[in-house]
């Protein structure tokens, strides 16, 4: 087996002391453990981490991304409130 060197916040440092203790394994054996299950599979992407902000919006135009600009101008928007 190889060894790494990693630098961690004090704060994790403590979790995995505490519960390397708590659990009577040593810290090395916490971090393996916290490092298989956070990667079960490939490496997460961008798109992963913004999926749940993809979809269907109620209340748009049709054809709002094709014809964004009269869009924009129909419902005035960026224009300067007056007063």
């Amino acid at each position: 087996m190889k060894t790494l060197t990693v630098r961690l916040p004090d704060a994790l440092v403590a979790e995995i002391e505490a519960e390397s203790q708590a659990r009577k394994v040593s810290k090395s054996d916490v971090v393996r453990e916290r490092l298989s299950v956070a990667a079960p599979g490939a490496p997460s992407s961008s798109l992963s981490a913004i999926s749940d902000l993809i979809g269907i919006v109620d209340g748009l135009p049709p054809g709002l991304s094709a014809d964004r600009k009269t869009a924009l101008k129909a419902t005035h928007y960026g224009r300067k409130r007056p007063g």
